[in-house]
Protein backbone atom coordinates (compact mmCIF):
# COMPACT_ATOMS: atom_id res chain seq x y z
CA UNK A 1 0.00 0.00 0.00
CA UNK A 2 0.92 3.12 -0.74
CA UNK A 3 1.32 6.02 1.99
CA UNK A 4 1.45 9.51 2.20
CA UNK A 5 4.87 10.90 2.33
CA UNK A 6 4.36 12.52 5.81
CA UNK A 7 3.14 9.45 7.19
CA UNK A 8 6.42 7.33 5.83
CA UNK A 9 8.32 10.65 7.47
CA UNK A 10 6.49 10.24 11.11
CA UNK A 11 7.45 6.57 10.68
CA UNK A 12 10.49 6.86 10.06
CA UNK A 13 11.29 9.50 13.24
CA UNK A 14 8.98 7.04 15.62
CA UNK A 15 11.48 3.68 14.32
CA UNK A 16 14.57 5.44 14.10
CA UNK A 17 14.54 7.56 17.95
CA UNK A 18 17.34 5.66 20.36
CA UNK A 19 17.37 6.51 23.79
CA UNK A 20 20.66 8.01 24.11
CA UNK A 21 23.68 8.46 26.81
CA UNK A 22 26.48 10.09 25.54
CA UNK A 23 26.40 13.40 24.35
CA UNK A 24 28.76 15.77 22.51
CA UNK A 25 30.19 18.86 24.56
CA UNK A 26 27.25 21.35 22.53
CA UNK A 27 24.87 23.29 24.37
CA UNK A 28 21.36 23.55 23.31
CA UNK A 29 19.35 26.77 23.49
CA UNK A 30 16.62 27.89 25.35
CA UNK A 31 15.39 28.74 22.15
CA UNK A 32 15.63 25.06 20.57
CA UNK A 33 13.76 23.82 24.00
CA UNK A 34 10.96 26.65 23.73
CA UNK A 35 10.47 24.85 20.33
CA UNK A 36 10.37 21.52 21.56
CA UNK A 37 7.77 22.42 24.14
CA UNK A 38 5.70 23.81 21.77
CA UNK A 39 5.31 20.38 20.61
CA UNK A 40 5.04 18.64 23.76
CA UNK A 41 2.01 21.03 24.37
CA UNK A 42 0.17 19.94 21.22
CA UNK A 43 -0.49 16.30 22.79
CA UNK A 44 -3.81 14.74 23.65
CA UNK A 45 -5.04 14.81 26.76
CA UNK A 46 -7.88 13.97 29.15
CA UNK A 47 -11.19 16.47 28.42
CA UNK A 48 -7.74 19.03 27.40
CA UNK A 49 -6.53 19.25 30.73
CA UNK A 50 -3.17 19.63 29.79
CA UNK A 51 -1.65 18.39 33.10
CA UNK A 52 1.65 18.90 31.89
CA UNK A 53 4.56 21.56 32.68
CA UNK A 54 8.34 21.53 32.42
CA UNK A 55 11.60 22.80 33.86
CA UNK A 56 14.84 22.95 31.64
CA UNK A 57 18.35 22.62 33.64
CA UNK A 58 20.93 23.90 31.53
CA UNK A 59 23.54 24.20 33.85
CA UNK A 60 25.87 21.92 34.50
CA UNK A 61 26.34 22.31 38.06
CA UNK A 62 22.71 21.63 38.52
CA UNK A 63 22.62 18.59 36.38
CA UNK A 64 25.59 17.30 38.66
CA UNK A 65 23.64 18.49 41.80
CA UNK A 66 20.89 16.14 40.74
CA UNK A 67 23.08 13.08 39.99
CA UNK A 68 24.67 12.77 42.89
CA UNK A 69 21.59 13.37 44.82
CA UNK A 70 20.29 10.27 43.12
CA UNK A 71 23.28 8.57 43.84
CA UNK A 72 22.92 9.20 47.36
CA UNK A 73 19.96 8.03 47.82
CA UNK A 74 20.72 4.90 45.53
CA UNK A 75 23.20 4.20 48.09
CA UNK A 76 20.85 4.34 51.09
CA UNK A 77 18.57 2.28 49.59
CA UNK A 78 21.33 -0.45 49.10
CA UNK A 79 22.77 -0.04 52.65
CA UNK A 80 19.02 -0.90 53.56
CA UNK A 81 18.86 -3.74 51.40
CA UNK A 82 22.24 -4.72 52.69
CA UNK A 83 20.98 -4.36 56.37
CA UNK A 84 18.54 -6.58 55.60
CA UNK A 85 20.59 -9.29 54.09
CA UNK A 86 20.11 -8.80 50.79
CA UNK A 87 23.77 -7.99 49.78
CA UNK A 88 23.23 -9.40 46.17
CA UNK A 89 20.12 -7.25 45.37
CA UNK A 90 22.35 -4.30 47.08
CA UNK A 91 24.96 -4.89 44.42
CA UNK A 92 22.85 -5.23 41.59
CA UNK A 93 21.28 -2.16 42.31
CA UNK A 94 24.22 -0.08 42.49
CA UNK A 95 26.22 -1.46 39.58
CA UNK A 96 23.01 -2.13 37.47
CA UNK A 97 20.08 -0.04 37.83
CA UNK A 98 22.72 2.93 39.28
CA UNK A 99 24.25 3.96 35.65
CA UNK A 100 20.81 3.70 33.91
CA UNK A 101 19.17 5.66 36.97
CA UNK A 102 22.16 8.68 36.30
CA UNK A 103 22.56 8.30 32.41
CA UNK A 104 21.30 11.93 32.26
CA UNK A 105 25.34 12.94 33.94
CA UNK A 106 27.10 14.29 30.59
CA UNK A 107 24.13 15.53 28.73
CA UNK A 108 24.14 19.57 28.52
CA UNK A 109 19.99 19.50 29.13
CA UNK A 110 17.89 18.10 31.58
CA UNK A 111 13.95 17.95 30.91
CA UNK A 112 12.23 17.65 34.35
CA UNK A 113 8.58 16.62 32.81
CA UNK A 114 5.40 17.37 35.84
CA UNK A 115 2.20 16.08 36.19
CA UNK A 116 0.07 18.73 37.19
CA UNK A 117 -3.37 17.90 39.53
CA UNK A 118 -6.21 17.10 36.46
CA UNK A 119 -8.74 19.88 36.65
CA UNK A 120 -11.73 19.97 34.48
CA UNK A 121 -15.35 20.71 33.96
CA UNK A 122 -16.17 17.08 33.97
CA UNK A 123 -14.59 16.97 37.09
CA UNK A 124 -16.03 20.11 38.97
CA UNK A 125 -19.39 19.45 37.75
CA UNK A 126 -19.74 16.11 37.94
CA UNK A 127 -16.82 13.45 38.96
CA UNK A 128 -16.37 14.96 42.08
CA UNK A 129 -20.24 15.45 43.14
CA UNK A 130 -20.59 11.48 42.49
CA UNK A 131 -17.45 10.71 43.98
CA UNK A 132 -16.78 9.02 40.63
CA UNK A 133 -12.99 7.53 41.60
CA UNK A 134 -10.50 8.70 44.28
CA UNK A 135 -7.77 11.39 44.44
CA UNK A 136 -5.31 8.73 43.18
CA UNK A 137 -6.83 8.14 39.94
CA UNK A 138 -6.74 11.76 39.19
CA UNK A 139 -2.91 11.91 39.93
CA UNK A 140 -2.80 9.03 37.56
CA UNK A 141 -4.63 10.77 34.68
CA UNK A 142 -2.41 13.44 35.25
CA UNK A 143 0.87 11.43 34.93
CA UNK A 144 -0.82 9.43 31.54
CA UNK A 145 -1.14 12.97 30.18
CA UNK A 146 2.30 14.49 30.56
CA UNK A 147 3.72 10.85 29.14
CA UNK A 148 1.75 11.69 25.96
CA UNK A 149 3.69 15.25 26.16
CA UNK A 150 6.95 14.02 26.85
CA UNK A 151 6.72 11.46 24.04
CA UNK A 152 5.89 14.50 22.12
CA UNK A 153 9.15 16.45 23.32
CA UNK A 154 11.31 13.07 22.11
CA UNK A 155 10.02 12.84 18.77
CA UNK A 156 10.66 16.47 17.87
CA UNK A 157 13.95 16.49 19.34
CA UNK A 158 14.91 13.98 17.28
CA UNK A 159 13.40 14.85 14.14
CA UNK A 160 15.51 18.34 14.22
CA UNK A 161 19.06 16.38 15.19
CA UNK A 162 18.21 16.23 18.67
CA UNK A 163 18.87 13.58 21.36
CA UNK A 164 16.86 12.26 24.19
CA UNK A 165 16.65 9.51 27.19
CA UNK A 166 13.68 9.17 29.98
CA UNK A 167 14.64 8.57 32.77
CA UNK A 168 12.41 7.28 36.34
CA UNK A 169 15.17 6.49 38.47
CA UNK A 170 15.71 10.15 39.71
CA UNK A 171 11.79 9.88 40.13
CA UNK A 172 11.91 6.80 42.18
CA UNK A 173 15.16 7.21 44.14
CA UNK A 174 15.07 11.08 45.14
CA UNK A 175 11.51 12.88 44.08
CA UNK A 176 11.57 14.41 47.55
CA UNK A 177 14.73 15.69 47.41
CA UNK A 178 14.80 16.62 43.65
CA UNK A 179 11.87 18.91 44.02
CA UNK A 180 12.89 20.61 47.09
CA UNK A 181 16.24 21.55 44.98
CA UNK A 182 14.79 22.61 42.10
CA UNK A 183 11.68 24.47 44.12
CA UNK A 184 8.61 22.38 42.33
CA UNK A 185 5.55 23.18 44.38
CA UNK A 186 4.20 20.07 45.92
CA UNK A 187 1.22 19.66 44.18
CA UNK A 188 3.19 18.38 41.54
CA UNK A 189 4.40 15.03 40.25
CA UNK A 190 7.96 13.96 38.78
CA UNK A 191 6.99 12.23 36.12
CA UNK A 192 10.38 11.50 34.52
CA UNK A 193 13.76 13.62 33.20
CA UNK A 194 14.56 13.22 29.73
CA UNK A 195 18.26 14.02 29.03
CA UNK A 196 18.69 16.30 26.14
CA UNK A 197 21.77 16.81 23.90
CA UNK A 198 23.39 16.35 20.77
CA UNK A 199 24.56 12.95 20.33
CA UNK A 200 28.01 11.27 20.56
CA UNK A 201 27.10 8.08 19.55
CA UNK A 202 23.62 6.40 18.51
CA UNK A 203 22.95 3.42 19.42
CA UNK A 204 21.60 0.12 17.73
CA UNK A 205 17.93 -0.81 17.20
CA UNK A 206 16.94 -2.93 19.80
CA UNK A 207 14.06 -5.54 18.97
CA UNK A 208 10.57 -5.39 18.84
CA UNK A 209 7.85 -7.18 20.00
CA UNK A 210 5.92 -8.03 16.61
CA UNK A 211 2.39 -6.62 15.63
CA UNK A 212 0.76 -9.71 15.84
CA UNK A 213 2.21 -10.69 19.30
CA UNK A 214 0.37 -7.18 20.60
CA UNK A 215 -2.73 -6.97 18.58
CA UNK A 216 -6.15 -8.14 18.86
CA UNK A 217 -8.55 -7.28 16.33
CA UNK A 218 -12.34 -7.70 17.28
CA UNK A 219 -14.62 -7.61 14.18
Amino acid sequence: MNYPIIYEQTKQVMHERRSVRKYKDQPVTAELIRELIDCARYAPSDTNSQTWEFIAVLNRDKIKAIEEMTWEQLHLRAAQAEKNGLAREARLLVKSFGPYATAFSDAPALIICLATPYQSKFRDRIFDPINLVGEEVWREEGIKSSCLASQNLMLAAHSIGLATCPMTGPVLLAEDQLKQYLGIDETRQVNMVISLGYPAEIPGKLPRKEVDEILSIVE
